[in-house]
Order: structure tokens, then C-alpha cells, then sequence
């Protein structure tokens, strides 16, 4: 067997039902001089979850983007902060679409530590054009943010 056929694949999440679930780990470069996760981390971490969810769900950003259709881009961010993680914590940053519509689409995102929630937010994205003016999602991916929306069981 080739080493590269024994090399682990990149990080990466899976949905259950119709929640995303994208696991990581706090490493010294997310923490202060205290060992405390730093807040705006929790933004970069609901961002990876988002980015995978999307992947994961069939929705292919960097094609889109590179051909010139459109590209996503947050346009309301609202966090609550109730515990801090701390170094070498193991977390959880679960994802759930709340809301669609034919440009815009709203996730909450909760990360855990365990059963403990540290850190909760919703965020809404909108599709905007290259010229960056509102545009209808495709078709295919309000379908597939109103079957989560809906809370149906997903199987990419």
C-alpha cells in the first residue's frame, strides 16, 4: 500500500439528519496569554463549519465564483457568548439552516464543548453578483437549503 493511500483526508464535518456537525480541536495559536479561546475565533470556527456544510451539501462555491455566477457574502452576524473554550478543548460546531429565500439564506450555529455551549450565533448570507448586487441563489441550492430549513434528513 502507497503512504498516500495511508495519509488522513482533510479535516471535515458530516450531517446528521439535517444538522451539520464539523468537529475541532483549540490549539495554542487560538488562545491568550490565559489559554482561553480569543472571541473572534468563534467567527472563524462557525465560518469552517459554514464553508464545509456547504461543501458537503453539494454546493460548489469556488465554481461559482470562478465562473463568474456569484458568491455569498455575510451580511448579519449576531454571537452570544457564554463559556470560553480553552486549550486543547475538543469542540463540536453544530449548524442548522433556519431560513431561505431566493437571495438570501440564515444558519444558526452553536459550538460546544461536550453538552456545554459555548458560543451561539446566527448568520445570514446573501448571493451577490461579481459586481456585488443581490442575485437569486440557483435553483438547486434553495432546494437544498429549504429541505434543511425544513429540518428534512440530508444524504449528499
Amino acid at each position: 500500500m502507497a503512504v498516500s493511500d495511508q495519509l488522513p483526508s482533510s479535516a471535515t464535518g458530516r450531517f446528521i439528519a439535517a444538522d451539520h456537525y464539523f468537529p475541532l480541536r483549540i490549539y495554542f495559536e487560538d488562545t491568550d496569554l490565559g489559554g482561553v479561546v480569543y472571541h473572534a475565533n468563534y467567527l472563524r470556527y462557525m465560518e469552517r463549519a459554514r464553508s464545509d456544510m456547504l461543501r458537503i451539501a453539494g454546493i460548489d462555491q469556488r465554481a461559482n465564483l470562478e465562473g463568474g455566477e456569484g458568491v455569498y457574502a455575510v451580511i448579519s452576524v449576531r454571537i452570544d457568548y457564554q463559556r470560553p473554550g480553552k486549550l486543547d478543548d475538543d469542540l463540536m460546531v453544530i449548524s442548522r439552516v433556519t431560513h431561505v429565500n431566493a437571495a438570501t439564506c440564515s444558519i444558526h450555529q452553536a459550538v460546544m464543548r461536550g453538552d456545554e455551549y459555548l458560543t451561539t450565533g446566527d448568520v445570514s448570507v446573501a448571493y451577490l453578483t461579481p459586481q456585488g448586487r443581490p442575485k437569486r441563489q440557483p435553483r438547486p441550492w434553495i432546494d437544498i437549503f429549504t429541505r434543511l430549513s425544513r429540518g428534512e434528513d440530508f444524504h449528499p
